[in-house]
């Protein structure tokens, strides 16, 4: 069997849902549902490209955590609240993946747990 590494962030929303930041099981990484929140406050409010570069920094984080990096990533969720401003969020996600290209999806929802929040990102990797 693999061995299998929970990746915690200390959010109370941990244990109130019952999930992990990350998982690893072998050379693969499963990231959570990531939004713009620090220390249980939504950050960049209104700032759709400052959100999702927040996001995808904790995201790399939490790769970094489990053992892999930015170039492990093979596929990013990401959820709006506005497709209509998709290309803010778009070139937030080129300035980090630019050269990594991995798969992507980009979905309009009718909204996240906190109105503030104006996209939610997961993230999978394989690591090398």
């Amino acid at each position: 069997l693999m061995k299998r590494i929970n990746i915690v962030s200390g959010s109370p929303w941990e244990s109130i849902v019952g999930y992990s930041r990350a998982v690893r099981i072998g050379n693969c990484i499963e990231v959570s549902g990531t939004t713009a929140t620090s220390n249980g406050e939504v950050v960049f409010k209104g700032d759709l490209y400052s959100q999702t570069k927040f996001i995808l920094a904790r995201i790399i984080q939490s790769i970094e955590n489990a053992g892999g990096s930015a170039k492990d990533v093979i596929r990013t969720r990401m959820y709006v609240t506005d497709i209509s401003q998709w290309e803010a969020a778009a070139k937030a996600h080129a300035e980090f993946f630019g050269e990594i290209l991995p798969t992507t999806s980009m979905v309009e929802v009718r909204k996240l747990i906190d109105p503030d929040h104006l996209i939610e990102i997961e993230a999978s990797a394989v690591c090398s």
